[in-house]
């Protein structure tokens, strides 16, 4: 029987959240819709993550909860980066699951329902060079705040990382077919693009770079701001620092990840930069934009992290000053060069490592969000608080913003940053004065 109804799970990074509203689209354009929250759906669709171990584990674990009470299950697809990694053994390992579908064939969802729909068991996790973009439909609704994917896949091949498995090698999608989903999106809504890619500072066509395109971007109207993420320190070009500061709508946010402070460790993961030259990159970006906050990425536990090396991320943290960051354990994924490295950390140690790394970075954070106490800005309102009258937003600094005022979402409003807190400040609407 024809499944009727859907639902899509999405684990992981940003590009599976756009990844996820894509397949969404498509299964709606062939009549499909979106099981209302608690009621039980024909196809459930998990949107999986295989850069750590755990998410991969969550996805499995998911698999046996969607079966209803009854004891009757829906059509399961397992999407994502652990459907490219495992592939058919994916279904081995859960035989519940009906369709695997890799983050590159996902457009053939809809095709691949029809046929398990008939009893068939697909598996695709083909990497075709055609762009699967050209099958999807029209963007007709959009949030305040929109991620748009604009480069796929890495060539980076640091010794940790399934991506360059999973997502394949750096792809970009062609200008002129990003601004016209960007159009799409500015008239279904959004007021804020945000640009995907797994290292979206590649993304190239024809000799232009991230920059051209961001500068492209700022002359559609309607589009009021700009962001992008994630970037790598090799592809930080000096007219993409320049567009920080030349391009007003571009916001004063950067996620940069360094992953460690140790030039020893740094190497060990394959990462061309060092923390001499990651630094040097970002002093060009504050320059450019004095303003701008800063964040980024870590990784404790790589194999062979002494105590030393440890204590020069928590160096490069103090120097830099992030204003948020991202921190994970070391995960050994299967098929990576460091999986097999001598000198594996011990659990005990990586979780002492990571508490004193996160306690690090939030002091640091905090000490951001209060140097913006008193500041007027923008924020960019996006769904309705837990309190009557208050409503959340971002500011430009991308930090979460709730303040009392009757603006719906996608509304910008004039506000005073008034209270810092560790993740989140309040402001206060900014009263004009009389004429």
């Amino acid at each position: 029987m024809t499944p009727k109804t859907f639902k899509i799970k999405s684990f992981g990074c940003q590009m599976n959240v756009y990844d996820g509203e894509r397949m969404a689209e498509l299964l709606g354009a062939q009549g499909m819709s979106g099981a209302a929250e608690g009621d039980d759906a024909d196809l459930v669709v998990l949107n999986t993550c295989h850069i750590r171990e755990k998410a991969a584990e969550k996805a499995y674990s998911e698999v046996g909860r969607v079966q209803r009470e009854d004891g009757s299950k829906p059509l399961i697809a397992l999407a994502g980066c652990v459907a490219q990694a495992e592939g058919a053994e994916a279904r081995r390992r859960s035989p519940l699951i009906d369709i695997v579908v890799g983050p590159q064939a996902y457009h053939r969802l809809p095709e691949m329902v029809a046929a398990a729909a008939r009893g068939a068991r697909p598996v695709d996790t083909d990497m075709p060079a055609i762009s699967k973009f050209d099958a999807f439909p029209a963007r007709r609704r959009a949030n305040p705040s929109a991620f748009l994917t604009v480069q796929e896949g890495c060539d980076k091949f640091c010794t940790y990382c399934v991506v360059p498995y999973t997502r394949g090698a750096e792809i970009s999608r062609p200008e002129g077919d990003i601004l016209a989903e960007a159009r799409a999106l500015v008239d279904a809504g959004a007021r804020e693009i945000v640009l995907l890619g797994q290292n979206v500072n590649a993304w190239a066509d024809g000799g232009r770079g991230l920059a051209d395109l961001i500068r492209a971007l700022a002359r559609i109207d309607g589009l009021e701001r700009i962001r992008y993420t994630t970037s790598h320190p090799a592809d930080m070009t000096d007219a993409l620092v320049a567009a920080h500061g030349e391009v007003d709508k571009l916001m004063p946010y950067l996620h940069l990840p360094v992953q460690s402070g140790s030039n020893r460790v740094l190497k060990a993961m394959n990462r061309s930069h060092s923390a001499e030259t990651y630094l040097a990159i970002l002093e060009k970006v504050r320059a450019a934009r004095p303003d701008i906050a800063l964040s980024g990425d870590f990784i404790v536990g790589f194999p062979g992290e002494t105590a030393e090396d440890f204590e020069a991320t928590l160096r490069i943290v103090d120097a830099v000053g992030y204003a948020a960051a991202y921190s994970f354990k070391y995960s050994a994924r299967p098929g990576t060069p460091a999986a097999t490295m001598e000198d594996q950390i011990p659990r005990d140690v990586m979780d002492d490592r990571l508490r004193r790394l996160q306690e690090r970075i939030s002091v640091h954070q905090l000490a951001f969000n209060r140097s913006k106490i008193g500041v007027d800005t923008q924020v960019l309102i996006e769904r309705r608080g837990r309190h009557d009258g208050q409503m959340i937003g971002r500011s430009p600094w991308l930090q979460s913003v709730h303040v009392e005022t009757d603006a719906a979402p996608g509304d910008i409003v004039d506000v005073t940053l008034v209270a810092a807190g560790a993740n989140s400040m309040a402001g206060v609407i900014r009263r004009k004065a009389a004429a």
